[in-house]
């Protein structure tokens, strides 16, 4: 089964992507690993990428299909696979189904921005271990302070509450077009992505016909 994941930031993607993807034992492709992949490899197309990368500019669509097409001719991929991170756009869809790339299920998280503003605006880390709390969700046991070194826990400046604003916008604005292009071709599925963990993946199962 060829799987596309979407959903807004701090929805769960990658989340739900690895756990499908040990369930139905089929890879999950994460766009900016393939494209890491390519400029470690040193290919044509990922001397390409590095330029754009080291210039801070955005890497052409064109490209980043191209190269989702070289590594989909993988044998690993055969069998299915699960896809996060691209198309983010209507150009983007159709520059994949111009290429050949389609997909039996494409999975929304529909996650409200109340809950997406909670999931990453309360993050906090910590700055000697990294590890992760949330104020609403996964608090420490003393207010800003790391359960397991005692480091002092901060909130990194793209959790700010203005820029988790501002990321939701985007989403909304230039995937809206992909989820409606999508539905149209009858193969889209939309799960409640303000419930737990466990009862998005069980509902993303139902709907996938998997037990």
């Amino acid at each position: 089964m060829k799987i596309l994941i979407l959903g807004a930031p701090g929805a769960g993607k990658g989340t739900q992507s690895d756990i499908i993807s040990k369930k139905l034992n089929i890879p999950h492709i994460s766009t900016g690993d393939i494209l890491r992949k390519e400029i470690s490899q040193g290919t044509e197309l990922g001397k390409k990428v590095k330029e754009y990368v080291e210039s801070g500019r955005l890497v052409p669509d064109e490209i980043i299909a191209d190269i989702l097409l070289n590594e989909l001719k993988n044998d690993v991929y055969k069998n299915g696979y699960i896809l996060d991170g691209f198309p983010r756009n209507i150009d983007q869809a159709k520059i994949l189904e111009n290429k050949g790339i389609s997909f039996d299920k494409v999975v929304l998280i529909d996650t409200s921005e109340d809950e997406v503003l909670k999931r990453l605006s309360g993050r906090r880390v910590c700055e000697k271990c990294g590890a992760v709390y949330n104020i609403y969700y996964n608090k420490p046991k003393i207010d800003g302070i790391c359960d397991n070194c005692g480091g002092k826990l901060i909130q990194r400046d793209d959790d700010k509450e203005d820029v988790v604003k501002r990321r939701f916008e985007v989403f909304y604005n230039q995937t809206m077009p992909v989820i409606k292009y999508y539905e149209e071709k009858g193969i889209l599925i939309k799960v409640n992505g303000n419930k737990s963990l466990d009862d998005i993946k069980s509902e993303i199962f139902k709907l996938l016909g998997v037990i």
